[in-house]
């Protein structure tokens, strides 16, 4: 008797736990697919990624944009800048009505003189998977800018880049229009790229 009593407590106890399992391993980052739709208002504490500039003057934050209940709610992002007193500067958002036709930011990096924020971005609906559009902004000016139009509109083929100097980049473009598997590196200083984008 005493046996079946704890066997059935046991039972009970395993029951209450499921539900609070099943909560545990709902999918909440990864730029994933789902296989079932998550519960609305699921994934609350959504990771949130800073990064501060060198000089700690400025803090590049990329929030998850939540948008469709089919994906893990990183699928999409926005980039926000704050002064390190908390002050929106500027923001962008790079999510789609939908969720699934905007981007996701992949790989962020500040320039070594703390004036240029970089990052690359992959589409959340798959779409050119060999293409990479990286957005520059500008601390001096306030703006976002893609890098591609500072290279005659040519597409980024690589999400990884790295700075040559204090705002000089290099980033991966390709060799002739239409062919993404001729890659080869492409240096832009920032600073003067954005000396000829025409006024807002």
């Amino acid at each position: 008797m005493i046996g079946f009593s704890r066997l059935t407590m046991c039972l009970m106890a395993m029951a209450l736990l499921v539900p609070r399992m099943a909560a545990a391993e709902i999918q909440c980052e990864g730029h994933e697919l789902l296989s079932t739709p998550r519960p609305e208002g699921s994934c609350a504490n959504s990771l949130v990624k800073i990064y501060a500039s060198p000089n700690k003057k400025l803090h590049a934050t990329v929030l998850p944009v939540d948008v469709s209940l089919d994906t893990t709610p990183d699928m999409e992002s926005r980039v926000v800048i704050r002064s390190v007193d908390g002050d929106t500067l500027n923001s962008i958002n790079h999510a789609s009505p939908r969720g699934v036709n905007g981007y996701y930011v992949d790989i962020a990096e500040w320039s070594p003189d703390s004036q240029f924020f970089v990052y690359s971005m992959i589409s959340s609906g798959g779409h050119s998977p060999w293409s990479h559009p990286t957005i520059v902004y500008s601390v001096e000016r306030n703006r976002f800018a893609h890098l591609s139009d500072r290279i005659d509109g040519r597409p980024l083929l690589s999400e990884k880049f790295q700075f040559a100097g204090q705002h000089e980049l290099t980033a991966t473009t390709w060799k002739r229009e239409g062919a993404p598997d001729e890659p080869v590196p492409v240096t832009v200083d920032l600073a003067t790229a954005f000396d000829k984008l025409k006024p807002n």
